[in-house]
């Protein structure tokens, strides 16, 4: 068992995470996610109702006694979310731990507070965590330019922002983005992180309520099959390679292009209709991270986790060890 200050503060037996993931983190794979002893996290908005949200919490809860959390995604739309509304469900529903994201928890930790709930807040850059970290959260995820959904406008690499957000903080820190063996749980952790969080390992998986096809293609891709989007607009993405990021990409680079000229295929319907719902790989943006050239099988979650956790044990008990050698004594 590997024993962190994240497993400590927020009593999960696994210092691993499934991350908020719009129209994925459901009941079936965030009950899976828990009860393999990691920690995952329902996601807010992907239910269309603050009611709807309690209803899935409670489904949750018939399919597991471990501890979950939930997601609340902050950004601007062009339909006002009744935020209110669902942190309202959030805490009323008595769940004790919430991943925030997007924009500043601020507005949101007095109430969470209150309740006694515990914030992992999500940043792309030291900056933002350094100032999440003000705010009173209990432990930030740092998002490296590897990972899948938007890892900000810096492009700077897990391997230089883990180290960089552990230095400036005195909390517990989730590496995010990049991370999907074994062996990438052992190098945050010497890189100073209490955890680490997966996405896109955790799509393919049995549990994932996604259609077999974006499964298999996760498998099939290498860790060049994604591209950047949105980078003109300033609201960079990384998505899966496919004829509808080539579309957009082409457009983005054409003078004067706005959102505009890509709205519809890039409609985030569209993705979850017609890719994660009907398999058609081709027809949809969907989220995809550099780690599908680490993924090689659709496994269970327990297998998945296990697997993760026990090699990464390994690694450190045996494998590196095993470099250290007594310094040669002088004649």
């Amino acid at each position: 068992m590997i024993r962190t200050a994240f497993t400590d503060t927020f009593g999960v037996e696994h210092p691993v995470l499934c991350g908020g993931m719009t129209g994925l983190g459901t009941a079936e794979l965030i009950s899976a996610v828990a009860n393999a002893g990691a920690l995952g996290f329902l996601t807010a908005l992907t239910q269309p109702t603050p009611e709807a949200l309690a209803a899935e919490i409670a489904r949750t809860r018939e399919l597991t006694d471990k501890p979950f959390g939930v997601n609340l995604t902050i950004l601007p739309t062009i339909n006002p979310v009744p935020y209110d509304e669902y942190r309202a469900a959030i805490i009323d529903s008595g769940i004790r731990i919430v991943e925030t994201a997007g924009s500043s928890p601020a507005p949101h930790m007095p109430d969470f507070h209150a309740a006694g709930v515990k914030v992992i807040h999500k940043a792309t850059s030291v900056r933002h965590a350094v100032s999440a970290a003000k705010y009173g959260v209990a432990a930030v995820s740092i998002d490296g330019f590897e990972c899948a959904g938007h890892p900000g406008e810096d492009d700077v690499p897990g391997l230089i922002l883990i180290p960089a957000a552990v230095r400036a903080l005195d909390i517990p820190v989730v590496a995010s983005g990049g991370i999907a063996t074994g062996a990438g749980l052992a190098a945050a952790l010497a890189l100073g992180a209490s955890a680490v969080n997966m996405g896109t390992r955790f799509v393919a998986t049995t549990e994932a309520p996604v259609h077999a096809n974006v499964k298999k293609q996760i498998v099939a891709n290498s860790e060049r099959d994604t591209m950047i989007v949105f980078r003109t607009f300033h609201n960079s993405a990384r998505v899966a390679r496919n004829s509808i990021s080539r579309q957009i990409v082409e457009i983005e680079e054409r003078p004067g292009s706005t959102f505009a000229d890509v709205a519809a295929l890039a409609s985030g319907a569209r993705g979850r209709d017609r890719v994660l719902g009907q398999g058609d790989m081709e027809d949809g943006l969907w989220w995809a991270g550099q780690t599908q050239g680490l993924i090689h099988e659709i496994d269970t979650v327990a297998n998945v986790v296990d697997g993760i956790v026990s090699e990464a044990e390994e690694i450190i008990r045996h494998r590196l060890a095993a470099l250290v050698q007594p310094a040669a004594t002088a004649v």
